[in-house]
């Protein structure tokens, strides 16, 4: 067994068993090497009382074989359940998620015939952090984190991605003229890292117009890097766009394991009826085939799975009269795949995997860079009020002024209403409250915030949240209001 690379299976939920057993078959079938570990994962784990869909011995399997080809997985409706998807990929550290999008013109309907978008994913933070609260009777947060070493290790995966598969441009994606700061810094990270890759194009475009200019004229972008949530909706779009979400495959990239499925769910409703289209997690495969260095296997599935398509041989969901010529079941569609393993598409691009760099995975790190001086100037209180005006606030608020701070500003959902806030602004019951030092150039400290939130508390004010206000280096480090 020496030869043979170890693997970890689950065959997930849904129509996960069906089409993980397909494509094991084709693999099979094209020779590939593997000594497979399985593992429970999903529903019935969730329904036996573990709330994260995972036992604790499968962490061990995933640890020891480093490989994970995963089906989809069914969460129960209900509270308390979290995304499996998300646990493995923080986890293990998995940050990269890689989402190649092409289209099969002529025999796989599509309006973009020349579509071949690769999306480069962060995986590990924005809003994906998950952390959540409500605040008051009215108001919830979600808040949305992005960290300098998250956004270099996946910027610089994008590139040498690019490089490691002859890609020309690496496109990013942010709204950082809106969050100034978050979207801010990766747009910045981007900006520096593409300086050392002369070789390859780059750009930067705002998601909201780059997402309608993907939707229309795809064949101009190549690689696109971009946030977690922002690649999360648009991988499916492009998927979609560029055929059916149901042939698309993924890869997430760790620095110590790395797990590959089908970006589609597990579609209870098709469970056991041999209707499934296995070609996402198939295609998932033949990047785990690359990854792991079977090549050449990777080349055999990838390119009979292109002939197939050619052949018109369908499932159901990309079956269509003029571009199909037989609707066929999943375990009838891996047969078929299987018996043209050797053979090659005579006008889909084949598939090549031998010009793919043996290199790591790993992110090299980002330059050294001297800690900023970090000076405490003020503190933002949020408050759940809902006993009168913003004007009715500042008032009281302002008789808690002392020891050195005093109140500044007021806004409500991130509007300026206080001092001089207009009467058509709508406000909720959650009111951010920022006190500065009282005398302009000066820093504050910890106990004279904690002075003022006993003040606050004295006087009957639910205090909900607080947050610091740092500059870095001289630089504001927090942002202002709209309005203000």
């Amino acid at each position: 067994m020496s030869n043979f690379v170890p693997i970890t299976v689950a065959h997930g939920d849904g129509i996960g068993p069906e089409i993980m057993a397909a494509t094991l078959h084709i693999l099979k079938e094209a020779g590939a090497n593997l000594d497979i570990e399985t593992i429970d994962i999903g529903e019935k784990v969730y329904l036996a009382g573990n709330s994260s869909g995972i036992e604790p011995s499968a962490w061990d399997s995933l640890r020891r074989t480093k490989v994970f080809l995963k089906a989809p997985i069914t969460t129960p409706q209900g509270g308390g359940y979290k995304s499996l998807n998300v646990t493995v990929r923080k986890t293990l550290g998995l940050y990269a998620n890689v989402r190649p999008c092409v289209s099969y013109h002529p025999f796989v309907e599509t309006k973009h015939p020349n579509m071949d978008v690769v999306i480069v994913r962060e995986n590990e933070e924005d809003l994906y952090a998950g952390i959540e609260h409500r605040q008051t009777q009215q108001v919830y947060q979600c808040l949305k984190l992005i960290s300098r070493p998250g956004s270099e290790k996946i910027v610089r995966y994008a590139f040498e991605y690019a490089r490691r598969n002859n890609r020309k441009k690496v496109t990013c994606f942010t709204k950082d003229n809106i969050m100034k700061f978050t979207d801010g810094l990766f747009h910045k990270v981007f900006d520096e890292i593409a300086a050392e890759y002369s070789d390859i194009e780059n750009e930067h475009w705002i998601v909201d117009i780059g997402a309608a200019k993907l939707a229309d004229t795809p064949e101009v972008f190549d690689v696109l890097v971009m946030p977690n949530l922002y690649g999360d909706v648009l991988s499916d779009v492009a998927a979609q766009i560029a055929g059916s979400v149901g042939l698309a495959g993924s890869a997430n990239i760790g620095e110590h394991v790395s797990m590959f499925e089908a970006i589609h769910g597990s579609a209870p409703r098709r469970a056991g009826q041999n209707l499934a289209n296995p070609s996402g997690l198939l295609l998932g495969a033949v990047m785990m085939l690359v990854h792991i260095g079977e090549t050449e296997v990777a080349e055999r599935v990838h390119n009979a799975w292109l002939r197939t398509i050619e052949d018109g041989i369908h499932t159901y969901d990309i079956y269509e009269e003029g571009h199909s010529k037989q609707k066929v079941g999943t375990r009838e569609f891996a047969e078929a795949v299987a018996a043209r393993v050797g053979q090659k598409p005579e006008t889909l691009k084949a598939a090549s995997y031998k010009a793919v760099a043996e290199t790591s995975d790993k992110p090299r790190g980002g330059r050294p860079r001297q800690a900023a001086k970090k000076d405490l100037v003020g503190v933002d209180v949020f408050l759940d009020w809902t006993k009168g005006t913003a004007n009715d606030l500042g008032d009281s608020l302002g008789k808690l002024n002392g020891d050195g701070i005093k109140l500044e500003m007021m806004s409500n959902r991130g509007v300026k209403v206080w001092p001089g806030g207009h009467a058509e602004t709508f406000c909720s019951d959650h009111w951010r409250c920022r006190f500065l030092a009282a005398t302009d150039g000066s820093d504050v400290s910890h106990p004279q915030i904690i002075s003022l939130l006993k003040r606050i508390a004295d006087a009957g004010f639910d205090f909900i949240k607080t947050e610091n206000l740092y500059n870095f280096d001289g630089e504001r480090g927090y942002s202002l209001d709209q309005g203000a």
